[in-house]
């Protein structure tokens, strides 16, 4: 018997999407406590990785609301 393909609901999407945001969250505030301190380069870096999470949270977002 063939498996039934799994689909995944916007529901879902709007988890992963919220996760995404916390988690830029919790990157940008770790690059704030750099700033300033021997390792402001590390916290440079993590204000990209910040940046990106955020571009990734608006596809996502945008691929939830095709979903709707």
């Amino acid at each position: 018997m063939a498996s039934v393909p799994r689909v995944i609901s916007a529901a879902e999407l709007s988890s992963i999407e919220t996760a995404v945001g916390e988690l830029g969250n919790r990157v940008s505030q770790a690059a704030d406590e750099l700033m300033g301190t021997p390792h402001e380069d590390v916290g440079v870096e993590l204000y990209e990785v910040e940046r990106s999470l955020r571009m990734a949270r608006r596809r996502l977002a945008q691929a939830t609301d095709a979903l709707r």
